[in-house]
């Protein structure tokens, strides 16, 4: 019998002879302290406390390695400890090194066996690593914020469920919410004071919207554009893009990026009305013209876009330049173009080759063309006087026209080609001054007091 008490004792020396070296080598800080002095510390605990060794520790009241602030709340933990095992839960607090700084820390006091007697064992787990990191996280979050504030990008971050997380000021701004931050953050995106639009300028549903399909499917988009109809009438129009916050999180909110490009936009279309628009009448040039007699040429079906081309050339026009002015004979140009505006159909496209050369492309008709009928109309309209400048002048036109079949194998210069000759033929006698043959024409004027 007493070699097995011989053998136990054998087995609880070893069995403590491992948890010294455990206690020893850990990371964490160990202190053992009986009645508020410190009786044992770990290497780990001497280097948080800046100290040499353990003898300049032991002996000491723990209080003094403890900030201040946080002495009251740690003896209440450590009161409230009365039975064997018990511990403490993890805190935070300061531990006070011996050169007078301080160090973030986690503890937890356990009430503990100590050689025959009870003590506090007190883990200590430094957080300086942890709060350093967060530091800097909490830097670059400040500083991404920051940079993100003062986009003229719009920026918002909307969650699965369509909820505005965020939005920065040029978001605001762009939707017309500047000083009402709480119509955007933290609504859903069907309910903001604005209305989407799609590229044509249709209502855009918000499932159809690009970030609504990033969401359902995760998939990034990138340069599209749609329109927002805000509260205050104005129309703004934006290039965007969209993409998951955390792509390989697949309840990842969305980010959205866009831009303003209104005035962009309204630029580009101006320049583009200013390239296939006549400038002096606002019809249709040459360029547009040939454009849209090819796109006819071209169709595969029966059912042509165009059905006719007229060419319309005003008579002795020339002579109103000569002796009115060009200021007047641009004012008559311009008449003249109204009044085939008026005259014609919504579908029908009129042009102004230059000079004082028309030319339209009359819109397929499910009926047969009465080219005549036309004809005869559009002179009557021209014939009407004409007051300019304080001159009433009478103008004539001469037209002629030809017609698009099926399959036509004429090029758009052909057919311009064709109208012009048939317009031609169409003048009177002694007109047909366009190849030599004639110089007069019908044009009188008279000035009107």
């Amino acid at each position: 019998m007493g070699e097995e008490l011989t053998n136990d004792a054998v087995d609880a020396e070893q069995l403590a002879q491992r948890y010294r070296a455990l206690i020893e080598h850990t990371p964490d800080g160990i202190c053992v302290h009986e009645h508020g002095i410190i009786v044992y510390v770990n290497h780990a605990a001497v280097r948080l406390v800046g100290a040499r060794d353990a003898g300049d520790l032991v002996g000491q009241p723990l209080t003094r390695f403890v900030d201040r602030e946080y002495v009251p709340a740690m003896l209440h933990r450590i009161s409230r400890l009365t039975t064997a095992g018990a511990a403490s839960a993890p805190t935070e607090m300061e531990l006070r090194r011996l050169d007078g700084s301080t160090v973030p820390v986690e503890t937890v006091s356990v009430l503990t066996p100590w050689h025959d007697h009870y003590a506090y064992q007190v883990v200590i787990h430094d957080l300086s690593a942890q709060r350093a990191a967060e530091d800097a996280q909490r830097r670059a979050e400040q500083h991404f914020t920051a940079v993100v504030s003062q986009l003229e990008e719009g920026v918002v971050v909307i969650a699965r469920g369509g909820v505005i997380e965020s939005a920065n000021p040029a978001a605001l701004r762009i939707f017309g919410a500047v000083e009402h931050a709480d119509e955007v953050i933290g609504r859903d995106i069907e309910d903001l004071p604005l209305v989407l639009l799609d590229a044509n300028s249709r209502p855009l549903p918000v499932t159809e919207h690009p970030m609504a399909r990033t969401l359902a499917t995760g998939e990034p988009f990138t340069g599209y554009v749609f329109g927002v109809d805000r509260r205050d009438g104005q129309r703004r129009w934006l290039s965007g893009s969209s993409r998951l916050l955390n792509p390989g999180d697949r309840y990842s909110s969305a980010v959205s990026s866009f831009s303003d490009i209104t005035e962009f936009r309204a630029s580009r279309r101006q320049l583009e009305y200013q390239a296939t628009h006549d400038s002096l009448t606002g019809l249709a040039n040459r360029a547009l013209i040939l454009s849209q007699l090819a796109g006819a040429l071209a169709a595969t079906s029966d059912d042509l876009p165009v059905s006719t081309v007229l060419f319309i050339d005003l008579d002795e026009f020339k002579s109103i330049n000569d002796s009115l002015g060009h200021a007047t004979g641009d004012t008559v140009l311009q008449i003249v173009a109204q009044r085939l505006q008026r005259a014609l159909r919504g579908d029908d496209l009129i042009g102004r080759l230059g000079g004082d050369e028309f030319l339209v492309l009359l819109a397929a008709d499910p009926g047969r063309v009465d080219m005549d009928g036309i004809i005869a109309r559009l002179r009557a309209t021209m014939a009407e006087p004409i007051v300019a400048n304080g001159h009433r002048i009478e103008v004539r036109a001469s037209i002629g026209g030809t017609t698009l079949i099926p399959g036509d194998p004429r090029t758009p210069e052909a057919v311009l080609h064709d109208a012009d000759v048939a317009m031609y033929r169409a003048k009177p006698p002694g007109h047909r001054d366009r190849f030599g043959t004639g110089h007069h024409r019908g044009i009188d004027s008279s000035h009107v007091g």
